[in-house]
């Protein structure tokens, strides 16, 4: 186990309940920029996409924005939005040859910590030039991220409640997200002192966030995942815990909900069963499957 890991798995309660926080498009309003200005050009420029680029945009934004693959990690999703271009009538009538990235594949079928360290220490170890491309194109993301994103305040409501829950509740950050950006984001907004850890992709997925620093330690029914994506929805799921979901174009309503009614309703235990339900069935129709062009 890496120490990463090891440092989630060597967490021990303080408080009665564990909550679990994305960040991207959940606490802050970053996923519009991150992926329209730093992400998809830096697709478009290292991995040669010029003559295809209005595709490859649409391909991008529906897989990291406007689907059920909203959130989830940044080589994960190019897999998917590459899958996508490939299979794309107009990409195909262009004799458009995309490039080849099943050694990216075959990368991610074997690890689950998809962050720039151990891709460079791969890279390093096996001297593939698509996974030296891989890694040049993550780093230029982070460094036009680093650049760019900055100044952003979370979503209102967010900091209240994250201050509110933290009398009773033991509380980390659980993202796909670089954790040098997001401890820069959650510094940057004074609010880093009410979670223990800022858990990143380097970490693990998140599902072995969850387990690792919250399974086993809090009764299943005191453990709750909040998050703006399906992902964090399988990564509670997986858990058997409760998740809290914050409606993609809805987050200032879902804060305001949870400030004033799930917060109570979890530490009172009476969140799961209908409550629940009710809110993943409503979180369940914001985002589609299937591509509009399929």
């Amino acid at each position: 186990m890496s120490d990463l890991k090891t440092k989630l798995k060597s967490l021990h309660p303080k408080k009665e309940f564990f909550i679990g926080i994305d960040s991207d498009g959940c606490v802050f309003d970053t996923m519009e920029i991150k992926h329209k200005e730093c992400f998809c050009p830096n697709v478009i420029k290292h991995w040669g996409l010029q003559t295809i680029s209005k595709y490859a945009r649409e391909a991008w934004e529906f897989v990291n924005l406007y689907s059920k693959t909203r959130g989830a990690n940044r080589f994960i999703t190019l897999i998917e939005s590459f899958r996508l271009l490939e299979e794309r009538p107009e990409v195909k009538l262009r004799n458009f040859t995309m490039p080849d990235i099943s050694a990216v594949v075959d990368w991610t079928n074997n690890e689950t910590q998809l962050g720039n360290p151990v891709l460079k220490a791969y890279a390093s170890k096996v001297k593939n030039p698509v996974i030296d491309r891989a890694l040049e194109w993550s780093l230029a993301v982070n460094q036009t991220v680093s650049e760019m994103v900055h100044g952003i305040a979370p979503f209102p409501l967010m900091k209240d409640s994250l201050i509110k829950l933290t009398s009773k509740a033991d509380a980390i950050v659980i993202s796909q997200t670089p954790v040098e950006a997001l401890e820069r984001e959650w510094k940057e907004n004074n609010i880093e002192q009410y979670v223990r850890v800022i858990a990143g992709q380097e970490y693990g997925t998140k599902t072995e966030h969850i387990a690792l620093a919250a399974k086993g330690k809090y009764p299943d029914n005191k453990i709750l995942m909040i998050g703006d994506a399906p992902g964090d929805l399988k990564a509670a799921k997986n858990n058997d815990v409760l998740f809290f979901p914050i409606n993609p174009g809805h987050e200032e309503a879902s804060w305001k909900r949870f400030y004033e009614e799930g917060m109570d309703k979890f530490f009172a235990g009476e969140y799961a069963g209908a409550y629940e339900e009710s809110l993943i069935e409503e979180f369940s129709q914001y985002l589609p499957e299937k591509a509009p062009w399929s």
